[in-house]
This record gives structure tokens, C-alpha cells and sequence, in this order.
């Protein structure tokens, strides 16, 4: 196959294509189905806390948790196997490996339950460290597949497409779940808890699928020759070391950074524990209501978040990407003190709205601004594993933080509003950032 030259349309549509894959996992699985699915078996079977290892714990720390170890895996792992992938030049290997490693455990999902609670987390876990790994091999793609005028754009692309792509499956599941007999999986919440268990499997089923466009057209890696040894598997941190020691070099780049290591903490938390904060937060009267209100909120995310991407991107090009992404943290402050009031079903829908407004945005323009700053470099993997441990790390301290403060005082309002701190010091070290972009 003769490979597409960078920038060309094609190439750049495969790229994006991936988020249209990939991005049902974070959607179906780490906000919508999953977390109804996991609170449903603390109520079904009528607890509220689970024994894991010898001791109690109660659902939302316990998924906390788990969430923080699984990061901290992928912290630690990425750097070696980005630094094999870059001396190698076979990137595009890993990034099936761990595609197909997060699509096969969301259909092993299948089997979640709380007799089996330490399979069930294992699955949960390989999911989410296969999903995140691709995704570092994915983004570091991005300044390999297209010139510098065209990331912005791309990367609001491949968001919006991921966005739409994950709607869509969302829809066909929520389906299942409200008419369950219409497909044979049974009547009332024993069907829809089982037409949840096929949603996990229609994640992994698309997920595989839709990839095979990206995989066939993104190009393998920068050409080598070079076979791995045992001095090879530890180069991945020698340039990550690398690439802190060049941030001296780079003031612009630093100071980024730095900023969005803060602001990207509170922003995945924010993302993954949503659900779980307005399943246990909101009165929303019964269960059935409970569900179609937390779906229904969660699509309006998404639809709202295609706008936000285009929005952003327009913005940026107009005022500059810090600017942009200064007052964007400015507003998910705002949110962040507005959801610790809320109660009612539409008030969090309006919330929502304008999650969905800035999340788009945020995730996009953060991407493509650090893309846009980095050197003149062939060893892209090793920047964006720089790039994806930052923000692991990030969401491992805000997991931690959200987990233990939920702990402590049995509120996860109190672990929401003190995610209000990162944003505002993430807008303010932004300010810091030379305004040359």
C-alpha cells in the first residue's frame, strides 16, 4: 500500500476516525452505562459497601480507586513502551495491542458482578488501560499527519467525530436498556441490567471494527531497523528525562505544561466521576426516572460538546489558543461551585449543557496547543508520552483527592467543589504562557 503524504485529506480523516472508534468506551463505558450499571448492583443487592481485600468499602471511593491504580499503571508503562516504539518504529503495533486489549475486556465486562468484585475490577481496569494507552500512541500521531495550520482544526475534528460516533451506539443501547423485551433480554430492571451487559460487548464489537480504517491507513512509524533489547525497554524514561531536560530549552512549552497538568486533573475527574455524582446527588424520584434523567444528560453532553469543539477551535484562531483556553478554566470553575447547589433533574441538565460546551473544547485545544509548541522533532511518541503521563499523573492526584475527600465526609458535593482550587490555578499559570500562540 502505497503510504498518504502528510496532510493529505485521507490521511488526516483516518487519524480523526479513531476518535469515532475509540471514543464509545468513554462514553458508554466510563460515563453512561458502566457507572448505572455498578450503582444498580449496590442497590439491587440492597448494600452499600463491598468487602475487596480483606476490607469495606463503599461504591464511589472503591471505583475511585481503582480508577488511580489503573492510571498509574499506564504512567508507568507508557514511557517504556513509547520509548521501544519510537526506537523500533512501530507504533502504530502498540497501538493496536492496547486497542485490542481495551475492546476484548469491555466485552469480558459482560460478566461484572459483585461475587466475583476482583474480576470484575480487573476487567474494569485492563479496559481502561487499554482505551488510555492508544490513546498516547493515537495523539502522537497527530504532528506526523499533519502541518501545524491544520491541527487545531483536526484535533476539534477527531473529538467531534468521537462525539457522534459514541451517540449513536449510546442510543441504540439506550434502547436495549428502556425496552428490553423488544430484543429478548426480559421485562423490567432484570432486562435492562442485562441489556447493559450487551452494551459493554457492543463497545468492544465497534471499537475493533471502526479502528481498521485508522490502522490501515496511518503509517507504521519513523523507519527502523532496530531490534529491542533489555537497555532498550528503560530508554522510554531516559527520554522522558530527555524531553524535561529540553522544557529548559522551551519556556513556552514548560510553562504550558505545567498549567494544564493542574487544570487536566480537575477536568478527567470532573469527566469520570459525573455520573456517579448526579446518580447519588440528585432527586430524581425514582429509578426508572433516574435513568433515562442520567442518559439523557449524558447525550446532551455529547451533542453539546460538537459545538464546543468547533467554538473553541474558532476562538482560538481568532484570540489565540491560551487566551481561549484561559477563560474556558474560568468556567469550569463556575461549574464546579454551581454543581455543588444543584438538586433538581433540570438543573443538572443545564449544568451539563455547559459541561458539554467547555469539554469538548478544552480536551481538543489542549491537545493541539501542545502539538503546535513542541520542537522540530522526529521522536513524537516520546513528547505525547511526555504529554499522556502529565495528564495520568494529574488524573491519579485528582481520583485520589475526589476518592478520600468522598471518604472522609460522605459527600461527593465537598470533593467537587474543592476541584474549583485546580482550576483556578491552572487559568492562572496560563497567564504565564508566552501569548505567541
Amino acid at each position: 500500500m502505497e503510504q498518504l503524504q502528510k496532510g493529505s485529506k485521507k490521511l488526516l480523516n483516518a487519524w480523526a476516525f479513531y476518535d469515532w472508534a475509540n471514543s464509545v468506551y468513554s462514553l458508554v463505558i466510563a460515563s453512561a452505562i458502566f457507572p448505572l450499571y455498578y450503582q444498580s448492583l449496590f442497590s439491587a443487592a440492597d448494600v452499600k459497601t463491598v468487602v475487596v481485600f480483606g476490607g469495606e468499602i463503599r461504591s464511589t471511593p472503591l471505583i475511585s480507586y481503582t480508577t488511580a491504580i489503573a492510571f498509574t499503571v499506564v504512567s508507568i508503562f507508557i514511557p517504556i513502551l513509547s520509548g521501544v516504539a519510537d526506537y523500533v518504529g512501530n507504533k502504530k503495533v502498540f497501538m493496536k495491542f492496547f486497542c485490542y486489549l481495551g475492546a476484548l475486556s469491555c466485552m469480558g465486562m459482560y460478566f461484572f458482578n459483585l461475587e466475583n468484585i476482583h474480576i470484575s475490577l480487573l476487567l474494569y481496569f485492563l479496559a481502561l488501560v487499554g482505551f488510555w494507552s492508544s490513546w498516547v500512541f493515537y495523539n502522537s500521531y497527530l504532528p506526523d499527519v499533519a502541518f501545524p495550520e491544520q491541527q487545531d482544526k483536526l484535533s476539534a475534528k477527531g473529538f467531534s467525530l468521537g462525539y457522534l460516533g459514541s451517540v449513536i451506539l449510546l442510543l441504540f443501547n439506550l434502547s436495549m436498556v428502556m425496552k428490553p423485551e423488544f430484543y429478548g433480554l426480559g421485562e423490567g430492571g432484570e432486562g435492562s441490567m442485562k441489556a447493559m451487559q450487551f452494551s459493554f460487548v457492543s463497545v468492544g464489537v465497534w471499537w475493533i471494527i471502526f479502528s481498521q480504517y485508522t490502522f490501515y491507513h496511518l503509517p507504521k512509524g519513523n523507519k527502523s531497523k532496530n531490534k529491542v533489547t533489555y537497555r532498550v525497554l528503560f530508554d522510554g524514561f531516559k527520554e522522558l528525562k530527555g524531553v524535561y531536560n529540553s522544557l529548559s530549552e522551551n519556556k513556552t512549552l514548560k510553562r504550558y505544561l505545567a498549567a494544564f497538568f493542574v487544570y487536566s486533573m480537575a477536568v478527567q475527574t470532573v469527566m469520570l466521576v459525573a455520573t456517579y455524582f448526579g446518580e447519588q446527588e440528585i432527586n430524581w424520584g425514582d429509578s426508572d426516572k433516574k435513568t433515562i434523567g442520567l442518559i439523557t444528560s449524558i447525550l446532551l453532553i455529547q451533542l453539546v460538546a460538537i459545538l464546543g469543539a468547533y467554538l473553541t477551535s474558532l476562538s482560538s484562531r481568532k484570540y489565540g489558543n491560551i487566551p481561549t483556553l484561559i477563560v474556558i478554566n474560568g468556567i469550569w470553575a463556575s461549574i464546579c461551585v454551581i454543581a455543588y447547589f444543584i438538586t433538581s433533574p433540570m438543573q443538572f441538565y443545564i449544568t451539563a449543557s455547559l459541561v458539554g460546551l467547555v469539554m469538548g473544547g478544552i480536551q481538543a485545544l489542549s491537545r493541539s496547543t501542545y502539538s503546535k509548541f513542541l520542537p522540530d522533532t522526529e521522536d513524537t511518541t516520546s513528547y505525547f508520552s511526555f504529554y499522556d503521563v502529565a495528564e495520568k499523573v494529574g488524573i491519579v492526584f485528582g481520583m485520589l483527592i475526589y476518592g478520600i475527600i468522598d471518604h472522609i465526609t460522605d459527600s461527593m458535593r465537598n470533593s467537587i467543589l474543592f476541584l474549583v482550587v485546580f482550576f483556578i490555578i491552572g487559568g492562572l499559570l496560563l497567564f504565564r504562557v508566552p501569548r505567541n500562540s
